[in-house]
């Protein structure tokens, strides 16, 4: 009767076990209280959230049909190649695989080779040799867990791996596009001023005469000339801007500062259509968004390393091999030994250590939920400020075509008035120079939604290919 109740309390203990280690063995999901509805602001309307009709997201777009320059796309194609931190994404994967390939390989027993020998002599007498060649083999049978879910914590390391080279790939091609464009941004201002630089030099040039001629005087002079130094100081650093920005570029291909070979800004076509997709396609495109799920899949398996940590844990090691001494006495030719041993470790009473490794883990696991949240929201706060910038720098050049416009008109009217007589030539001088301004301010604002696009197709996650 009393080994039946034992028995009996035995196969309660077992199942209670079984039952409560379930979870353990569970992959992880991803939590059903993530939310990513509405996380993308509607630039124009006044109800805040996009209403998305159109499932194409221009995140799946390969990069060459993004940027169509053939002069970029070759500037691409070298970055990827050489750029260091490209490189050092690509080697990072790698550990990683070599780690998870670790890991899958800890279910396998493990064998090692150990020989030993040993000479022994009493009073100077002869030596007494004795040796042991065995193979010793160790197994950790995986009851409840432990090293399936160390294997998958393994494995979520490998994707993030996986990803953060995606996230340096994104970065890295759409950082040499924005550099790239903005190159040709300053060699479109570059050239606006000096073909300004021409005209004050003319003006320089006039005035000087017509001082002469006593016509005008010498203060009117002395600001003309003040104007064309100016404009051509501002030349200057344009130059020089060029100059670092080819140089900037020039890292990123991971070569040598050097004239960088493109192309002209009018040349350039850029998608005027922008999709953003479904919000649920950010969560599977962006990379800091699938880290940080991984980061939440690696705390979740933690967890269930904390819990199977309370089960007990199996250990079978066996060692066979040929030896000539059995520890009491000494034979010669050897004989052929075998031993196997199991044993099983329960804890029962660690100080509390599992216990608080147990609430450690759960903790862990949901800041990691909070910032995978917090990382999904700040997604969508980049792409809702990147489309309100588009659409503010589209409302901008149509102001700076009208605003262009107008001065050009001023400055035809204020040479006609001149010769008349009824305006000065500084009058003349102050329309160039509103005319001018008014001309960098649309190339820059060009350029600005040029890089809004491109930062709208990083935020989506595009360059994935």
């Amino acid at each position: 009767m009393i080994r039946m109740k034992t028995s009996n309390i035995f196969y309660m203990m077992c199942a209670t076990a079984l039952f409560s280690s379930c979870h353990i063995y569970k992959a992880y999901d991803r939590p059903e209280d993530i939310n990513a509805d509405g996380i993308y602001r509607d630039p124009i309307s006044l109800t805040d959230t996009l209403a998305v009709t159109d499932t194409t997201n221009m995140g799946n777009v390969p990069w060459k049909e993004m940027f169509t320059d053939p002069k970029l796309q070759a500037l691409i194609e070298e970055g990827l190649a050489n750029n260091v931190d490209m490189q050092a994404a690509i080697l990072r994967v790698e550990e990683a695989r070599v780690m998870l390939t670790s890991a899958r390989l800890s279910f396998l027993p493990s064998i090692n080779l150990a020989p030993q020998g040993t000479a022994t002599t009493m009073d100077g007498g002869s030596f007494v040799k004795a040796y042991t060649l065995p193979v010793a083999a160790s197994w950790q049978v995986d009851l409840f867990g432990k090293l399936l879910n160390a294997s998958r914590s393994q494995k979520t390391a490998y994707l993030q791996s996986q990803y953060a080279q995606q996230a340096v790939r994104s970065q890295l091609i759409c950082g040499i596009a924005n550099t790239y464009y903005t190159l040709l941004m300053l060699d479109q201002q570059e050239e606006i001023t000096a073909k300004t630089v021409d005209i004050y030099a003319e003006n320089v040039r006039v005035m000087e005469a017509m001082k002469i001629a006593g016509m005008t005087t010498e203060a009117a002079v002395t600001q003309t000339r003040a104007v064309y130094h100016q404009t051509s100081a501002s030349l200057i650093d344009l130059r020089r801007q060029i100059r670092e920005t080819e140089n900037s570029l020039s890292v990123l291909l991971a070569k040598a500062p050097q004239q960088i070979d493109r192309g002209t800004l009018d040349e350039q076509i850029m998608p005027e259509d922008l999709t953003t997709g479904v919000p649920l396609q950010l969560l599977a495109n962006r990379p800091d968004v699938k880290i940080a799920e991984m980061n939440l899949a690696s705390a979740y398996y933690s967890t269930n390393q904390a819990r199977a940590a309370f089960y007990p844990g199996l250990n079978i090691t066996a060692t066979a091999g040929w030896t000539n001494g059995s520890g009491i006495t000494v034979s010669n030719p050897g004989q052929f030994m075998f031993q196997a041993l199991a044993s099983l470790a329960q804890p029962i009473f660690n100080n509390g250590k599992l216990i608080a490794n147990l609430k450690v883990t759960k903790a862990e696991e949901e800041i990691a939920k909070m910032n995978y949240q917090q990382t999904i929201l700040s997604a969508g706060q980049e792409v809702s400020d990147v489309l309100h910038l588009y659409d503010a720098c589209n409302n901008k050049l149509i102001e700076d075509k009208a605003r262009i416009e107008q001065l050009e008109k001023a400055v035809v009217y204020t040479k006609d008035l001149f010769q008349s007589g009824s305006a000065t030539y500084l009058e003349i001088l102050t329309s160039q120079q509103s005319l001018l301004s008014a001309q960098l301010t649309e190339v820059s604002d060009n350029i600005q939604r040029i890089q809004a696009v491109i930062n709208l197709y990083s935020a989506l996650g595009g360059g994935r290919e």
